[in-house]
């Protein structure tokens, strides 16, 4: 007689590619189960923003299993007492589940065991957000790595990884199981509705995952290489929420890739170079487990004693995109507007963050935690220490982006800028990224008022640029 076994849901919503899904199929009836428990995060509670993905992509979820036949069970609380509720009224003996990473995650998991195990339920735990086993990757020393690219090359020289699974055939529990409704969580933004025509721009679940992978690979692929960099161009995969709520698998991203090589051969050298990326998020992951205090303390002990601002308005007007700085308040408004930002602008305003204005990279974190539709805490934690200068295989701390510049190398014909702050759209390229530059009547032709209808600059980046290195000098003495 077949037993009924529980799938506990987490970041892996998806079918395909699910080695405890297919397990739990292997012992029987399986209850499909989502469990919002906001306790177990703490301060790290999942943000506004990716609310909006997670109802999204549970919704999407609900409908795949649908035509299987199969209900999602939803149910909010303790996840300990939720998982004992659920087994104990279907007889359940095992939970099956895909490990997480987190720095909660381990104790919750082991909190579940002990649990589950004084009613002789079992909890099965597999691999599946991940290529590589944070544990199974380490130096020569047997220590984890701090730099990127030796970690990388160790990582392409293990074994490939396996294929993706495909979906397994569920048979459904017998006994209905009570559940709660996804509109009750309220995940989505109501009054007002901030997330208005984000449907026009993201398809999340598993459908639309693999609608973008095979987008990117099909047609843009080719010019990741140089394009990547370039913010008004369709050349990256945008594929990072897709793979923080686990709507597909890094392995089949690998295996996708690879295939493609086959058929675009000439491709080659940018699929790599975007296979790169993952496995940046790879090493994320990898510090984040051996290291999980990194998304609060800086990795680089000097670091928590750098002489970090307060000024407020200053962090409201980056936040706002309203520091006078074009391409800095682009990509705050492109992330305000869609959840989302480039990664080459990415940088540049984390480094005028932590830079220009000196505020502490936390409240960058915080800030992205709550606004981007991929907040991962292993990749945000990690980027931002990276541009601070703090993290592991951290840029040097006195590599100062230049936004004025950063905005004309990448940005040269104004087509990301203008979009996203259209008070200037009229400006010549010449004074696009330097406003302030312009003679009056260039901005009076182009309609722009500085100090009025577009802010001047909150600061001036040749002093700014100064006071950081001033701060960053202070570090040197200490012998941490």
């Amino acid at each position: 007689m077949s037993d009924i076994a529980i799938y506990w849901f987490r970041d892996d919503l998806r079918l395909n590619d699910l080695a405890g899904l297919s397990a739990a199929a292997e012992r029987g009836p399986v209850v499909a189960l989502y469990i919002w428990d906001e306790q177990v995060s703490e301060e790290w509670r999942i943000g506004s923003a990716s609310r909006w993905w997670l109802h999204k992509s549970l919704a999407a979820l609900e409908a795949a299993l649908t035509e299987q036949g199969i209900p999602l069970t939803l149910r909010s609380g303790n996840t300990a007492t939720v998982l004992e509720e659920v087994c104990r009224s279907v007889n359940a003996k095992a939970v099956y589940c895909s490990r997480q990473y987190q720095p909660w995650a381990g104790q919750l998991e082991q909190s579940v065991r002990d649990s589950l195990s004084q009613h002789d339920v079992e909890l099965k735990r597999y691999p599946g957000t991940l290529l590589h086993e944070p544990e199974a990757v380490a130096t020569g020393a047997g220590t984890p790595f701090k730099v990127f690219t030796p970690f990388w090359r160790a990582c392409l020289r293990r074994p490939e990884p396996q294929m993706p699974l495909a979906t397994p055939t569920l048979s459904p529990c017998p006994t209905p199981v009570q559940s709660e409704t996804l509109k009750s969580w309220n995940l989505l933004p109501t009054q007002p509705n901030w997330a208005h025509g984000w449907e026009d721009l993201w398809c999340p679940g598993e459908d639309g995952a693999h609608a973008a992978l095979e987008q990117f690979l099909a047609h843009h692929v080719i010019d990741y290489g140089d394009g990547r960099d370039i913010p008004s161009a369709r050349s990256t995969s945008r594929l990072s929420p897709y793979l923080r709520f686990g709507n597909i698998s890094p392995r089949q991203v690998w295996h996708a890739a690879q295939a493609s090589k086959v058929f675009e051969p000439e491709a080659s050298s940018a699929t790599d170079k975007f296979l790169s990326e993952i496995g940046w998020r790879e090493f994320c992951y990898h510090l984040l487990f051996h290291f999980p205090t990194m998304p609060d303390e800086a990795f680089n002990p000097k670091f928590s004693y750098f002489p970090w601002g307060t000024d407020q308005q200053r962090l409201s007007a980056w936040q706002r995109g309203q520091t006078g700085y074009p391409i800095v308040d682009a990509g705050m408004r492109e992330l305000w507007a869609t959840g989302f930002m480039h990664n080459r602008v990415r940088m540049v305003v984390a480094s005028f963050l932590t830079k220009h204005l000196l505020l502490h990279w936390r409240e960058g974190e915080s800030w992205f935690w709550d606004c981007l539709l991929d907040a991962d805490l292993a990749s945000n934690a990690c980027g931002w220490q990276w541009v601070g200068g703090s993290g592991a295989d951290a840029s040097p701390y006195f590599r100062i982006f230049n936004p004025i510049a950063q905005g004309e190398k990448f940005d040269k014909a104004g087509a990301y800028t203008r979009q996203w702050v259209p008070e200037l759209q009229s400006l010549p390229d010449k004074f696009l990224h330097k406003p302030w530059e312009a003679p009056a009547e260039v901005l009076a032709d182009a309609g722009v008022s500085l100090g009025e209808n577009y802010p001047s600059p909150i600061v001036d980046h040749k002093t700014a640029r100064e006071a950081a290195l001033g701060a960053y000098a202070t570090l040197k003495a200490l012998a941490v």
